[in-house]
């Protein structure tokens, strides 16, 4: 039989091959028809009456590319696509031919945001794509490819006056006095020609049809990439409301001063998007969705908790654990005592606190009992967490979660409280769908419950690795690196992918 890592990896790249650009695009676009073509996607009919040009930007948008050159063929008139510094090379390199342009491509490719920062190329990249939907006729159809992984940082187009650098500056002063993510994005919606929605005004009366491959917890399209093509849900008065709050409203520069007083205090209407359709090519619950059918193939009982599990890692870890020694007693006589009563009223308020949105863990619950004894069991989860760093080691959240995992069932073993592991065999993974966990060439890891006795015969000290926020290293060392996840770059992102996979012994 399979060990249950073989299984684990094949999930994963069941998974995440399902979202590579090419087989989505290949899925979701056809070109239809010679007079008077169509382009169909996901079913939905775009007559191509005159012109069709293609933009795009982030981290899979070069695969995405390619891919549509392809279908799309002599059809295609003209495209620019924004992507990240050194990616064609790191393809080329990694053999991942079919993510490449053709040589006579009608396809400009431009890179720029060194470490996902907008910088002068990427703002040429913008400029270029901002030229070209303000020259659209209502004849022609503008096909935009977004993914979320990058996209914001490839296509700054600051309202003039205001700089980059300025822009950047105040980005970074935020940042630093705490602010969210959301409200950085809020803020530089606020200050940007071509996000917020910007893209698809500039582009009007011209059809628009955006295909999305989403890396933002619940696919909200006015986030993704900093919504270029959706209606924003915000207006200047959330911005000022974020300056006021971070206490930056009086040493504003001038040319962000003079934007603000001048922007429309309310945010453009819907309606004032007729002319876009928005479609979610490749998600988290996309991908989970298919590992739960290679799981069910593989003999599992496969179910989904949940495509949006947020957190800080160590939350998130003891969830996993809970739900594992949950699991663990169903095999065992024990499935109704006062133990399974006690790990279910504290994941219940676990997830309370967690939040993790259309988490119906009462439900899952029910559904887990409903099992019934001795079934192999697969639970699948995906979004991202978060790490607060202490320390300064080599690391990424999914190595940093697998770990974790590893020490709390190894823990719940050492005080006995879970006798059931005993009767399991149990494996965990977390695995970035980039192929990429933090700035390691592992995409995350592996662990089971004797990970850490094991890791203390090899002298190394599993807590010690955490506290320096150390993941990579500690795996690197342990067992010669065999339970790190290796994928290589996937040319894909649809955030984390999580699963525990157990079987009576």
């Amino acid at each position: 039989t399979m060990s249950l890592r073989e299984h684990a990896l094949s999930l994963f790249r069941g998974a995440v091959g399902t979202v590579r650009p090419a087989p989505m695009l290949k899925r979701a676009l056809k070109l239809q028809g010679d007079g008077c073509p169509q382009l169909l996607v996901k079913g939905q009919a775009f007559p191509v009456k005159r012109d069709l040009y293609l933009v795009g930007f982030g981290k899979a948008v070069l695969g995405m590319a390619a891919a549509a050159e392809e279908i799309l063929g002599d059809r295609l008139t003209r495209g620019i696509i924004n992507v990240p510094l050194g990616i064609q090379e790191s393809l080329q390199r990694a053999g991942m031919q079919e993510m490449l342009l053709k040589p006579h491509s009608k396809i400009q490719v431009i890179e720029g945001a060194k470490n996902n920062l907008p910088d002068a190329e990427a703002l040429k990249g913008a400029v270029a794509i901002q030229e070209l939907a303000e020259g659209l006729t209502a004849d022609d159809l503008l096909l935009v490819l977004i993914s979320g992984r990058g996209g914001s940082a490839l296509l700054p187009a600051p309202i003039p006056p205001i700089l980059l650098e300025e822009k950047e500056t105040l980005t970074k002063l935020l940042a630093s006095r705490g602010a969210a993510i959301q409200e950085l994005n809020i803020v530089r919606k606020t200050l940007s020609v071509l996000k917020g929605g910007g893209l698809a005004q500039l582009a009007h009366p011209a059809r628009v049809v955006s295909l999305i491959l989403s890396d933002v917890i619940g696919d909200p399209l006015d986030i993704i990439a900093s919504g270029p093509t959706a209606a924003s849900s915000h207006s200047v008065q959330d911005c000022l409301q974020i300056l006021t709050k971070y206490n930056l409203l009086h040493n504003l520069p001038e040319s962000v001063e003079m934007v603000l007083s001048s922007s429309p205090t309310k945010p453009t209407a819907p309606e004032n998007y007729s002319h876009v359709s928005n479609i979610i090519l490749g998600s988290n619950t996309l991908a989970l969705e298919e590992a739960k059918r290679q799981a069910e193939g593989l003999g599992y009982a496969a179910l989904v908790l949940s495509a949006a599990v947020r957190g800080e890692v160590g939350r998130v870890a003891t969830l996993y654990c809970q739900l594992i020694q949950l699991v663990c007693l169903g095999f065992t006589s024990l499935r109704d005592g006062p133990l399974s009563d006690e790990l279910r009223g504290n994941l219940l308020q676990l997830a309370a606190e967690l939040q993790i949105a259309g988490l119906e863990l009462d439900e899952f619950l029910q559904a887990l009992r409903g099992l019934g004894p001795a079934r192999a069991v697969c639970i699948l989860a995906g979004g991202e967490t978060t790490v607060q760093l202490q320390g300064t080691g080599k690391g990424g959240r999914n190595q940093e979660l697998a770990l974790r995992v590893g020490l709390g069932l190894h823990r719940a073993q050492a005080t006995g409280a879970s006798s059931p592991q005993g009767r399991c065999e149990i494996l965990f993974f977390s695995g970035g769908t980039d192929g990429q966990d933090g700035p390691t060439e592992a995409a995350g890891a592996f662990c089971s419950p004797g990970l850490v006795a094991e890791a203390l015969q090899e002298g190394l000290d599993v807590e010690a690795f955490l506290r320096n926020n150390d993941s990579y290293t500690f795996f690197s060392q342990f067992q010669g690196g065999r339970h790190l996840l290796v994928t290589g770059l996937t040319g894909t992102n649809v955030m984390d992918i999580q699963a525990i996979l157990i079987r009576a012994v």
